[in-house]
């Protein structure tokens, strides 16, 4: 993984990226297992977007998040947990120590074998991870047009969340060398609705997108503004979008 890929970011992501349904994270402690006992470390951190749901439910959470732009703006924003630098192939966390694993939009960062074995490494008996992702429905015009200007503008693109798609689960058999066994996939509706300052800085949050002072970014953000006048209605866009996530045992 690539550490410095967001250096500089964490303001705008913190301030842009959008958080995962109430649906979702009744989930984990209904039917996934999670109680308020639980120890859990959320890998990839970022800025804590999920932290702070699990916090919020009472958990004791390590944030694990090698970049130091990214835990700064946790550790500025949160309390009530323990910070780590550290990456997923090197928690830096005890041996034995975590319940659940959680990995929030980042796992398509990480090398799969390494991060499988330092999960095994650190989860009690039993333990599981859990991977979650914000998804946008890819059938939505919106979507598809907003596509067209990353594909025009930036080189970096390759898709959105590294090239993961799909609203329905349709890439379940992608985990099966992740997973032992048997996993759980869920999707959640999740739309996001943004405002013109939203709409822009959540594309600007983008690890792939132009910024400021780059090579054509004022063309970009002049037809991300032109989509957004498109699909306005009553000042806002309402953007489909699916929370995924994916438990199992490792």
């Amino acid at each position: 993984m690539n550490t410095q890929k967001f250096d500089g970011m964490g303001k705008i992501y913190s301030q842009f990226r959008p958080s995962y349904p109430q649906s979702f994270i009744d989930y984990l402690y209904s039917e996934v297992g999670i109680n308020k006992k639980s120890v859990i470390a959320d890998v990839g951190s970022g800025t804590g977007i999920l932290t702070r749901l699990l916090i919020e439910r009472g958990n004791k959470v390590y944030a694990v998040e090698p970049n130091d732009d990214m835990r700064k703006i946790a550790e500025e924003t949160l309390s009530n947990f323990v910070s780590v630098k550290g990456e997923a192939k090197d928690t830096t966390l005890e041996a034995n120590s975590i319940d659940f694993i959680t990995v929030a939009q980042a796992f398509h960062w990480f090398g799969r074998e390494e991060f499988k074995a330092e999960c095994k490494r650190i989860l009690k008996p039993h333990g599981k991870v859990i991977l979650v992702w914000n998804s946008r429905d890819e059938n939505s015009g919106l979507v598809q047009e907003n596509d067209l200007i990353h594909m025009k503008y930036c080189p970096l693109f390759k898709g959105f969340s590294g090239g993961m798609r799909g609203a329905t689960g349709k890439d379940d058999n992608s985990y099966s060398d992740f997973f032992d066994g048997e996993y759980e996939s869920k999707v959640f509706n999740n739309d996001l609705k943004f405002g013109e300052q939203g709409f822009i800085g959540r594309n600007l949050s983008a690890s792939y997108s132009l910024k400021e002072g780059e090579e054509n970014y004022s063309e970009y953000i002049i037809e991300l503004k032109t989509l957004f006048a498109k699909y306005c209605r009553n000042s806002f866009v309402v953007m489909p979008n699916f929370t995924r996530s994916y438990v199992g045992v490792v």
